[in-house]
């Protein structure tokens, strides 16, 4: 009985070692299908980002209340960080590109995202926490809160210089979804 168990124990072992080869041998997706996937979590993500930028813009000089202002950007900054996140996912979910520094350029696309998702979140709690007792106060607040928003927005831009992938650039220039 037990050689019997012992000998189920060993093929399973060899099963499971061979399994484990055989995933650890397959690569990635192309730079190509990487691109593509990316841009396209991309395209719709700049699309309602500026869209929730015009928003903001045009709430910062609406004739509003407090009240009524600080529940619209609270919403319009809720909405961006989901639209970073989401973004963010979907590039997490297109894996690690078959290319030099694959996984340092993923890395870096998402911790990209990931700074921008939470940029978006500091601002809508920012303002959610502001009184809106006085306009005056407010608004300073609000502007205070968008400054913050628009630096921490500008650092966490990815830094390309150091994920220098000829394939990928390529890729990027050459897909369809990218265009």
């Amino acid at each position: 009985m037990r050689t019997r168990r012992a000998a189920t124990a060993g093929k399973l072992t060899v099963v499971l070692a061979t399994l484990a080869l055989v995933v650890a041998g397959c690569g990635g997706p192309s730079p190509q299908a990487w691109a593509a996937s990316v841009c396209q979590a991309l395209s719709p993500w700049r699309a309602e980002i500026n869209k929730l930028t015009s928003s903001t813009q045009q709430q910062m000089t609406a004739q509003t209340t407090p009240a009524q202002a600080k529940e619209n950007l609270v919403r319009l900054f809720a909405g961006a960080e989901e639209a970073s996140e989401t973004a963010r996912r979907k590039v997490e979910e297109a894996g690690v590109p078959e290319t030099d520094h694959g996984a340092e350029i993923s890395a870096g696309f998402r911790a990209s995202l990931s700074k921008v998702r939470d940029a978006y979140g500091r601002a809508r709690d920012t303002i959610d926490g502001l009184d809106i007792a006085q306009a005056g106060p407010f608004y300073d607040g609000v502007r205070a809160a968008v400054d913050t928003l628009n630096k921490e927005y500008d650092a966490s831009a990815l830094d390309t210089s150091r994920l220098n992938s000829p394939e990928l650039k390529e890729a990027f220039d050459e897909v369809p979804e990218c265009r």
